[in-house]
């Protein structure tokens, strides 16, 4: 949703009062109208004094009622505004001007309330627009220079003093500092930040980077300056990216709002089909058409479906706010009604139930083999790829060696999914990977090797075997640690009524069976390839009705689409994780998924009390104007109050904090 649009929808109209005119407007119609009131009651003046009174606020008062409805006819649709001066016009014509002015007074300052008390929950989500600075230093031929952030382009380097907001999206390339990242993730904690050399290009090409490298725009560098080489423009930063997709988030219709739009298709042809049978009430009771006119507008203040039609928005808007907020992007009404719903959640195990970086613990060498020729052939293959475990084995089996670089030749490298690498290795066949990479090879695995690979997973280990040419030249051990977080959070979740949890993964069982052990879930399935991880989570959805996969966003995609609502994990900088999730969690942290299903709950609650309190008015008000009980005045004043009270209970979710 554009600025622009959000404005619309928010009326804060511009004019002769700024942003605020609406509310100064209103406040103008009920100063004549106790003008008008006053002339009429205690003067001796003539009624045509407080006529203009009364004819100058139905102008202020109905003045941006006016303006709504003839943007909505030019759509081809009506406002309740339209209603609402059909109602005073009608009331102009049965020379009940003042009841005419009270009405269009009350409805615009209701409004005019409404509106402003609305505007602080899209505030709150276009504040995110002015994380950014408008400029960045930009560091070039050894000169800094003050640059718009819109001439920045990918590669440029640019300084960040202490203590001011980051420009743009990079790497740390100079300098060490703790960079507060709350505006984007939520996290509480500033966050450590080191370079990453520029030498490395080929690691840069491949992405081998880690979150303490990255930066990104909006947030605020701590105590030392830093040189940022930028990896986004600005229009495809982190930031940006999150604005654009909370404001599309506000478009997405949760169930309920579709249910009431369904709802209004119905109820308003049947209010006005209501409303002009009331005219013709004076055939049948004893009273003038007049009456039966004053009576009929009465009605259609009382059931304009204003409460109703406000009271869902205005939740899910300050919902998603809320979220954003504590750096939880939720797009849309659905996914934040469905997670509130949730009663069975599948989780990744690596980046998600643990720390998501693993450490080379174990070199075992067969054959004769040395050690560092071993960890030369694995580093020279795993530096080819983005796996985590192919990340943790070039840095480990590099720091062992203390090696800078390796210069073995590769050529035909192959990813065999979920089982691990080939390649060839100075001319010779080089395969690394688990077990069952080699269950269709001509030379099986010996029995003495597969009691040391079976050795190591049990004690919860990752296993890859590495086979060179006709011989199998080592095993290596690698073992990635729960995250402190994981046990606690999966407690949090049982106790707010998440029944099932279950953990997938790709990792051999013994390595998921001692992980789910260490942080308490009771089913653990492994070594699954993701078309398997798919076929878990339909199973899972047979029993559940209502689940959720929590991942990374990439490998987890497809069983993220299979479920009830997609959840990435550390979302932040990831193009993908941010497009394949429902929900994403800025932050690398398990800890805030109890806070978000907490405020969907929350979301739902205040939904269903707005329903009732709306609908319920209108139940009381329409039986009580038919029959003549109430006048414009109080109708629209009840009106009125309703819409205000459901936008304030919206509202209270800004202020949500319960994990």
């Amino acid at each position: 949703m554009s600025t622009k649009k959000q404005e619309k929808e928010s009326h804060l109209h511009g004019g002769i009062f700024g942003e605020y005119t609406e509310i100064y407007f209103s406040a103008l119609s009920g100063i004549f109208l106790a003008s008008g009131f006053a002339i009429a009651q205690f003067t001796n003046l003539e009624p045509g004094y407080s006529l203009i009174c009364y004819i100058i606020s139905y102008f202020f008062g109905g003045y941006f009622a006016l303006l709504e409805a003839v943007e909505k006819i030019k759509q081809g649709g009506f406002e309740i505004d339209f209603l609402m001066l059909v109602a005073a016009i009608g009331a102009a014509y049965l020379d009940k001007w003042a009841e005419g002015a009270l009405l269009l007074f009350l409805f615009s300052l209701g409004h005019a309330l409404e509106h402003y008390a609305l505007g602080k929950a899209q505030k709150s989500i276009a504040a995110l627009s002015d994380l950014a600075p408008n400029t960045a230093l930009l560091k070039k031929d050894g000169k800094v220079k003050e640059t718009p952030i819109e001439n920045l382009k990918v590669d440029d380097v640019i300084l960040v003093r202490p203590h001011t907001k980051i420009a743009a999206d990079g790497l740390v390339i100079e300098g060490e500092s703790s960079v507060d990242q709350s505006p984007i993730t939520g996290e509480s904690m500033p966050v450590e930040k080191k370079p990453f050399s520029t030498k490395q290009e080929e690691d840069l090409h491949n992405k081998k980077t880690t979150s303490e490298h990255h930066v990104f725009s909006g947030t605020i560098n701590g105590n030392h300056s830093l040189e940022i080489r930028i990896t986004k423009e600005a229009q495809d930063s982190t930031i940006n990216r999150l604005i654009r997709m909370v404001e599309e988030a506000q478009e997405q219709k949760s169930p309920t709002q579709l249910l009431t739009k369904k709802f209004e298709i119905y109820y308003v042809p049947a209010v006005i089909i209501l409303v002009l049978l009331l005219n013709f009430a004076f055939l049948i009771v004893d009273e003038t058409w007049s009456e039966s006119l004053y009576r009929s507008l009465v009605v259609l203040v009382a059931a304009s479906p204003c409460a109703l039609a406000i009271s869902t928005p205005a939740a899910v808007l300050s919902g998603v706010a809320r979220a954003a907020n504590r750096g939880v992007l939720i797009k849309g009404g659905k996914p934040l009604e469905d997670l509130g719903n949730l009663t069975a959640i599948a989780f990744d195990k690596t980046g998600t139930l643990t720390e998501g970086k693993p450490k080379l613990t174990d070199v075992i060498c067969l054959n004769n083999y040395t050690e560092a020729k071993l960890l030369k052939t694995a580093i020279s293959i795993e530096k080819l790829s983005d796996h985590p475990l192919a990340r943790a084995v070039v840095r480990d089996a590099t720091k062992k060696l203390n090696l800078e670089e390796t210069s073995l030749e590769i050529t035909n490298l192959e990813a065999v999914q979920g089982k691990g690498l080939k390649a060839t290795v100075e001319n010779e066949s080089v395969y690394i990977g688990n077990l069952s990479l080699y269950e269709n090879l001509k030379n099986p695995v010996p029995e003495s090797v597969k009691k040391q690979v079976s050795a190591l997973e049990r004690n919860g280990k990752t296993t890859m075997l590495i086979k060179r040419g006709k011989e199998f030249i080592g095993i290596l051990g690698l073992m990635d640690t729960p995250r402190k977080t994981a046990k606690s959070t999966l407690l949090k979740l049982k106790s707010i009524g998440i029944r099932k949890m279950i953990m997938l993964t790709g990792d051999n069982q013994n390595v998921a069976d001692a992980v789910a052990k260490e942080i308490g879930i009771a089913n653990a399935q492994g070594s699954l390839l993701p078309e398997e991880k798919v076929a878990a989570v339909k199973e899972l959805a047979k029993k559940e009705k209502k689940l959720a996969m929590v991942g990374d966003g990439v490998n987890d995609a497809p069983a993220m689409a299979n479920s009830t609502v997609g959840i990435a994990m550390g979302a932040a900088g990831s193009d993908v994780a941010l497009e394949t999730a429902d929900i994403a969690l800025m932050a690398d942290k398990l800890e805030i998924l109890p806070f978000a299903i907490g405020l969907s709950r929350k979301t739902k609650r205040i939904i269903k009390q707005n329903l009732w309190i709306s609908l319920g008015m209108v139940a009381v008000l329409i039986p009580v104007s038919i029959l003549n009980l109430a006048s414009i005045g109080i109708a629209v004043a009840f009106h009125e109050g309703s819409t205000l009270l459901v936008v304030l209970n919206a509202l209270r979710l800004l202020g949500y904090k319960k994990e």
